[in-house]
């Protein structure tokens, strides 16, 4: 499966934490911020965010003078065996966090062997997921999490899938032209949630932001009941920068 050849804003604030990452790993005894700004070449304020989130998921410590030290959070995902556990806690953690943060529920979600897969997600009495009405592996043409993995596949991977799950109207907003669907993927910026506005079910709006780690298609998403609708976009803007820390735990796997 290709992907498409253009990153997102997560993946290069990934790529940023990893160089902070590598370079307070040189220092046992702890590393400046000014020394770390020389090391990586990051502007001060980027650098100060990227450590700020660093701190946030405990993969750096503040020492008492000031400097920095690799934090606790890093030595458990490293764990042997163990990993894959601690780091479906991790993401949980985070998700879980993100939903109060929000006010909605989360999900992760990944495109496996040619399908739509929910691999975790966090709701509660007053953040309701979405109802599976209509199975999600047959809907990724109407769902803020289906299309945001469909911009992920090249043309040809998408026309698979689209071969084996047919663009059916779920309701009277579902786009099941595929060559408008195609068009409107084509012209998704990468940077920008996508959106679904009852498309995949009535009283239900959504928004998916790609968090792609290696060759795994993946998205970070939330759902809410159309009368929040008027939160929907300062959510997803949340949503999108929160998507930088699940995708350095999923890189740091």
């Amino acid at each position: 499966m290709a992907l498409r050849p253009e990153p997102t804003a997560p993946f290069h604030s990934v790529q940023y934490a990893l160089r902070v990452l590598e370079t307070v790993a040189k220092y046992t005894g702890g590393v400046s911020e000014q020394q770390l700004a020389r090391e990586t070449g990051l502007p001060a304020g980027h650098l100060a965010h990227l450590l700020l989130m660093l701190r946030r998921e405990e993969y750096v410590e503040r020492t008492g003078d000031g400097g920095y030290v690799l934090g606790d959070g890093l030595a458990l995902l490293a764990v042997g065996g163990d990993r894959k556990k601690a780091l479906e806690r991790k993401l949980q953690q985070s998700l879980t966090a993100l939903r109060d943060r929000l006010g909605a529920a989360v999900y992760l979600s990944s495109y496996v062997d040619g399908e739509i897969r929910i691999t975790q997600y966090a709701d509660g009495p007053r953040t309701p997921k979405v109802n599976e009405w209509v199975d999600f592996r047959s809907a990724a043409h109407a769902m803020a999490i289906g299309k945001c993995l469909l911009t992920q596949l090249d043309h040809d991977d998408r026309r698979d899938h689209l071969s084996r799950h047919r663009t059916a109207r779920l309701t009277s907003r579902t786009i099941t032209n595929e060559k408008v669907l195609f068009s409107k993927l084509d012209a998704q910026p990468a940077t920008v949630p996508v959106l679904d506005l009852q498309e995949y079910a009535v009283g239900t709006v959504c928004a998916a932001v790609p968090i792609t780690a290696g060759r795994t298609v993946g998205s970070l998403a939330l759902s809410l009941p159309v009368r929040h609708a008027h939160r929907l976009r300062e959510a997803a803007d949340t949503l999108n920068r929160h998507a930088a820390p699940m995708l350095l735990s999923m890189t740091l796997q």
